[in-house]
């Protein structure tokens, strides 16, 4: 597939190379505000960006625009894409684009351009009878856009502030082929089957409240899943040599001012306490290095790996939470190691090894994107260098591919990004790799050498579940809700048939808590296939159903959730062999 760029150079590639993918979906909106133009002549464009699966475009209609206003407009879409339009770029000045925008009554348009500087060169695409300023790029025809589908429609501010007018929101999806769109067709209605609200409603996980919004309530199962990640994890950290802290979740602005993120992180909450400003944290770094900074450091003690479970805020916009994936209160899996610069590339590697192995635990595939200096940075190139070349020098030695995203890393150094796959296919960010040279300034960290001098210690910040809400909601949709039985909150369901058998039941249940498996009693007087239905409902891993002849022998009649009907009933067994078979799946 050909894409056109805005130098007007042509690059080849396959829709599966992410550039070539992203140029395919914004041609795809193109396509899109080109057929609501046609339609609906007086409606005006807002902006029409790719996204990780498809593409959007925001429009000002003046009328409610209804699900039969969609169908139209797909409609109008597919005859544009078999008029296989040829696109061009041309570049025009400032001026030129304003009076073309102004003949078009596009004030959205005029706004952003407007914004430009004077001198600036500015690029269009054209495709037949519209046309668009861009910086591109895009694919070369309409016609290689072979299946699409409009999915949904949303309110939308523009620009994102709630201040400004509300646009209708058009997102939609497109392939160079039929199969391929049916395909995510399915797996979008399979997601929709496992979408983590509606799962973590349904088994009693978790709860979103209009009193709280963006902050979740976790709920006596939800917050054993919880725990169960922070033990395994704690776990895993303490054999690694991480040593855990916790800091305080509100600190003073002068701390914020000294690391940057007063001026570059704007999603910060803020309050006066004794007349001063403070912030409440939106990431633990900052006080990490106070912790750093408490006492004197020798060569010898480093890397000096610390670990924290910060509770952080971020100020997100109402309109782009969602559930636990976006939330405005996060549990981050942070840690902070200090180093010296020749122990940079080992530190990366272990932290990239563990990453591997957790990952792996859950079943999940990953890919891993390096992020470089963006526009808004702090520090100097020769630094941003030095990083850059220690995370890709470690990545490559591991062997492990990777892609460059350019301009996508923190504002004080570049990244290495994990990108989990889960059984749908669609990714994640979670993990995080930062090599920073400028916070160890910033707070004037140091150690003595072995040459006896004060020398500043390099600093890796890194993530691997990223925040616990979120990878909490990954695994729901990951797993549909069965989680592997050393994670489920609840790993057995006792169903006495009646309520004779409840004392039973109570001395099983016993039993199994002594030994530590997680077993709950269906005390119901409900009838047995009703509870069994109930405890399938639930993920339930094991159920064990008491009657007459279990209490006469003793057992245990075990079923499994496995929806394979030879595995379901595994047959009578004794609680220390019901035991065993548990402690060998965790």
């Amino acid at each position: 597939m050909k894409v056109l760029r805005n130098d007007g150079q042509i690059m080849e590639g396959s829709f599966e190379q992410k550039e070539v993918r992203q140029a395919f979906w914004h041609t795809s909106a193109h396509v899109l505000a080109q057929a609501v133009k046609r339609l609906y002549p007086d409606a005006e464009c807002a902006i029409g960006p790719a996204i990780e699966n498809g593409f959007y475009y925001d429009f000002e209609f003046g009328f409610p625009f209804t699900e039969e206003h969609l169908g139209a407009v797909e409609k109008e879409m597919k005859r544009i894409v078999k008029e296989s339009l040829s696109l061009e770029v041309f570049a025009v000045s400032r001026q030129e684009a304003l009076e073309y925008m102004e003949e078009k009554r596009e004030p959205y348009k005029l706004e952003m351009i407007r914004e430009l500087g004077q001198e600036e060169k500015i690029s269009f695409y054209r495709q037949g009878d519209y046309a668009e300023f861009c910086a591109g790029p895009h694919i070369t025809n309409t016609g290689h856009i072979k299946a699409l589908k409009l999915v949904s429609v949303a309110g939308a501010y523009w620009r994102g502030d709630e201040n400004n007018r509300m646009l209708t929101r058009i997102y939609g999806i497109s392939f160079p082929t039929q199969a391929q769109l049916d395909a995510h067709l399915e797996m979008l209605k399979e997601a929709g089957k496992r979408d983590h609200r509606k799962l973590g409603k349904e088994l009693g996980l978790f709860a979103l409240m209009e009193e709280g919004p963006g902050f979740p309530f976790f709920l006596p199962k939800g917050l054993t899943l919880k725990n169960l990640l922070i033990d395994y994890w704690r776990k895993l950290h303490e054999r690694e040599g991480y040593v855990e802290i916790s800091t305080p979740v509100i600190l003073e602005r002068s701390l914020w001012e000294i690391s940057g993120h007063w001026e570059h992180y704007p999603n910060m909450y803020t309050l006066k306490i004794d007349g001063k400003d403070f912030a409440v944290k939106p990431m633990s770094c900052p006080g990490g290095l106070l912790v750093y900074k408490m006492e004197p450091h020798s060569y010898r003690e480093l890397p000096m790996r610390i670990a924290e479970l910060g509770l952080v805020h971020r100020n997100e916009k109402s309109g782009e939470l969602h559930g636990l994936m976006r939330v405005r209160c996060l549990t981050q899996d942070d840690a902070h190691i200090f180093m010296t610069q020749d122990q940079v590339t080992e530190e990366i590697k272990g932290v990239a090894r563990l990453i591997d192995e957790i990952y792996s635990t859950f079943g999940f595939e990953y890919f891993v994107e390096l992020s470089t200096k963006p526009e808004n940075s702090i520090g100097s190139d020769e630094e941003w260098e030095l990083a850059t070349d220690a995370l890709e020098r470690a990545i490559r030695e591991m062997g492990v591919p990777y892609t460059v995203n350019e301009g996508d890393g923190a504002f004080y150094g570049p990244k290495l990004d994990f990108h989990l796959k889960d059984s749908l296919g669609r990714t994640w960010q979670c993990g995080t790799i930062q090599v920073d040279f400028q916070l160890p300034q910033r707070f004037e960290a140091e150690y003595v050498g072995e040459d006896g001098e004060k020398h500043r210690p390099i600093m890796i910040h890194r993530a691997i579940f990223g925040s616990i809400e979120r990878f909490i909601g990954i695994l729901i949709e990951h797993y549909a809700g069965k989680f592997p039985v050393w994670l489920s909150p609840v790993q057995v369901k006792i169903l006495p048939v009646s309520d004779k058998y409840l004392a039973y039941a109570r001395q099983v249940a016993g039993q199994l808590k002594e030994k530590k498996i997680r077993a709950q009693i269906d005390e119901r007087s409900e009838k047995l296939g009703y509870k069994i239905r109930q405890a399938r409902m639930e993920r339930v891993p094991y159920m064990v159903i008491l009657g007459e002849k279990e209490q006469e022998a003793g057992t245990l009649s075990v079923r499994s959730r496995d929806e394979a009907q030879e595995r379901q009933d595994l047959g009578a067994m004794k609680v220390e062999e019901f035991a065993s078979l548990l402690f060998q799946e965790n």
